[in-house]
């Protein structure tokens, strides 16, 4: 989501085998039902960020419906949608109902999601009720953590943090509507210019614990979907380059998630290093035209790899990823002439019809065995 240089020390933690984890012939034929995965991340065009997704007042079945139908129209069968901890706080039998509504507009449009728990990303300080108009010409201004650091830092929030989780699963642990759970997006993510001189210098080591367990609190309930939370940065080449964190990703993780925004043969390198853990594989984030991370230089090679693939960015809107990462410390005055993120603008007219011409094109010949 944002790429940020990891500057605490490296944490010690004792990682074991979890017997618990899909063994890797089920992972492998989980995936093999799939046919080859390829969508976005998503949040509706009219929502700042995931409290504005899920809130009540806010929520948006139609914007929804339509956004979706931009998505089916490429031929897309997933999305990465990433739920909040507040929001189920706040309301949790209307959240439960909001997430069930949500489904029900995917399946309609033959959509199977990915749904995400928490997030480390961007501002540390999230709150319930009206949320902040975004910051003119600012990449995802509006977006925040879950949990916030607040809550990270209080242990007696943890058994709420645990009742979301395990109460979302509980619900939805059955439903082939869901294709997987992903525990925590970008976990030791300090949030480079935009945040850092707020963020609490011991985050990471706040979240290894906090992060194992909630893998735990998934596996509880024993949900027929798969787990996996993915690694962002760093030096995959082997195991004794990882990060302790990304040790403990990898090895609590049913199907193994990724993100990578830089060149094609970046981008071929790191899926084979990820390729030593013999389970399936898919790029959760990619997708930033000026890095040379587009469409026509990553969708080949992931499907030569069959590599599930969802870029970040959908429908230009209030989250304004059309704007690069260094828009929080360069200004912008009007929209660059080469989108950061993002396929759609909300009238679903695309930016580049030779973009969505050429997904639609390599999604249907690969599901459709050409």
């Amino acid at each position: 989501m944002f790429i940020s240089v990891q500057k605490n020390s490296a944490q010690t933690v004792i990682l074991k085998d979890n017997e618990k984890v899909w063994p890797k012939a089920k992972a492998n034929n989980w995936y093999k039902k799939q046919g080859w995965l390829v969508g976005a991340n998503y949040i509706p065009s009219n929502a700042v960020n995931q409290l504005e997704m899920w809130q009540a007042d806010t929520f948006d079945p139609e914007i929804i419906d339509k956004e979706l139908g931009f998505a089916s129209s490429l031929k897309m069968n997933t999305m990465r949608v990433f739920l909040h901890d507040l929001a189920f706080q706040e309301d949790s039998t209307g959240f439960l109902m909001r997430v069930d509504k949500f489904l029900a507009i995917a399946k309609k449009h033959q959509i199977k999601p990915l749904l995400v728990f928490f997030d480390s990303c961007w501002d540390p300080f999230p709150h319930t009720g009206k949320q902040p108009a975004p910051k003119p010409f600012t990449h995802n201004s509006g977006w925040v953590q879950s949990p916030g650091q607040l809550a990270l830092k209080d242990s007696t929030q943890h058994p709420r943090l645990q009742n979301y989780v395990v109460s979302v699963v509980s619900r939805f642990k059955h439903d082939d509507r869901i294709l997987g759970w992903d525990i925590w997006n970008e976990p030791d993510n300090m949030t480079g210019p935009s945040y850092e001189k707020v963020e609490t210098p011991d985050k990471v080591k706040l979240i290894i614990p906090l992060l194992r367990s909630a893998f735990n609190w998934v596996r509880s309930v024993e949900p027929e979907q798969p787990l996996t939370s993915g690694i962002w940065v760093g030096d995959w080449s082997s195991e004794k380059t990882l990060k302790p964190i990304e040790q403990l990703q990898i090895r609590e993780s049913d199907i193994i998630t990724f993100h990578n925004y830089d060149s094609g043969a970046e981008f071929e390198k790191r899926i084979k290093y990820l390729q030593r853990y013999g389970r399936p594989i898919i790029c959760t984030e990619y997708m930033a035209r000026p890095n040379g991370s587009t469409f026509q230089s990553f969708l080949p090679i992931a499907q030569h790899y069959r590599v599930g693939m969802m870029n970040w960015g959908f429908v230009n809107g209030k989250s304004q990823t059309i704007y690069p990462w260094d828009s929080w410390t360069k200004k912008y005055n009007s929209a660059p002439d080469l989108w950061f993120h993002d396929i759609f603008n909300s009238d679903g007219s695309p930016y580049k019809s030779d973009e969505t011409t050429f997904i639609h094109k390599i999604i249907t010949e690969t599901n459709s065995g050409k």
